[in-house]
């Protein structure tokens, strides 16, 4: 049977419309979320706009995205493309839940099954972003897809049994009242709705935009045949997504520390990731050339090296 990841067998299936038959339904728990966040973001910028507290909006932001959500989510948790100590992984993957989308076990269940099912020759509009843009941000940002035959999913015991794991994810909400606590000592309720609030909403609608976008327009230098979704990378946004936007050469080689593969296409995250391994903090990068062959795998675009 197909599997979910080139990096590991977490996804197994059975039935021939796993992924294609199911009902997009109303999520109140993450729709009320985003809108309260929402409403705390517009309120801080109505009512207690100041230019510490969009520093320090940009600040914890960026901190985030880079160590938590590309690092610690994506890069680490979901495809371990790098080795590093318990103790450090812990810390990334802790800051990877305060973007507030998911829990780390809900977000890496999430992924894997996207993963599986944009690699078939067909999949539901939900999980390639085909719906069209409206729709989508109303699908991805409010609703759950709940599919009729579900594939399932197994996430490795050092991963689902860990109780750090499973404590964030129990309480991965929760997790931002800390730092509500901290901000609002430090400076009221208007560090609460620039640290927290506004910073959970742009990490989630950001997350949406660039994964719309990352699998509908933008450039492509690879192309997986037999995969219903190729991913597109989106150049402008190197920064501000630290690297996640090279999505198309993340769909070519998942378990690529490295998503800027080639010369111009900046990558923050593995630039972390040259810093830390310098420090002696993480160890076991895997490039390209590390992963195993994909037949599949078509290069749109002449490349000189990685």
């Amino acid at each position: 049977m197909p599997t979910a990841s080139l990096d590991s067998h977490r996804v197994r299936a059975s039935h021939a419309g796993e992924v294609l038959d199911g009902v997009v339904r109303y999520a109140p728990l993450p729709s009320l979320w985003l809108t309260a966040m929402l409403a705390g973001a517009v309120t801080g910028a109505l009512f207690f706009f100041s230019w510490t507290g969009v520093a320090l909006f940009i600040v914890s932001t960026a901190i985030v995205l880079l160590f938590g959500h590309s690092l610690g989510s994506h890069r680490k948790l979901i495809h371990d493309s790098f080795a590093c100590p318990q103790w450090l992984e812990y810390v990334l993957v802790y800051l990877g839940v305060l973007v507030g989308l998911s829990g780390p076990l809900g977000l890496l269940r999430q992924h894997e099954l996207r993963d599986y099912a944009q690699r078939l020759p067909d999949c539901h509009p939900y999980l390639r972003h085909g719906a069209g843009f409206w729709r989508d941000a109303w699908w991805q940002l409010h609703c759950r897809l709940d599919l009729t035959h579900p594939p399932r999913i197994a996430i490795e015991p050092r991963i689902a049994h860990d109780r750090f794991y499973r404590f964030l994810e129990k309480t991965w909400m929760l997790q931002q009242l800390p730092w509500a606590m901290l901000f609002y000592a430090w400076g009221g309720w208007g560090y609460v709705c620039w640290g927290v609030c506004a910073r959970v909403s742009a990490g989630v609608l950001g997350h949406w935009l660039i994964g719309y976008f990352a699998h509908n327009h933008g450039q492509m230098h690879f192309h997986v045949d037999g995969a219903a979704v190729q991913g597109r990378n989106i150049r402008l946004t190197s920064l501000l997504t630290m690297g996640e936007c090279w999505h198309n050469n993340h769909h070519a080689y998942p378990g690529s520390a490295r998503l800027g593969l080639l010369p111009g296409e900046w990558d923050p995250g593995w630039w972390m990731l040259l810093l830390l391994r310098r420090l002696g903090l993480v160890s076991g990068l895997r490039l390209p050339h590390d992963l195993a062959p994909r037949p599949e795998l078509r290069q749109r675009l002449p490349t000189d090296s990685y």
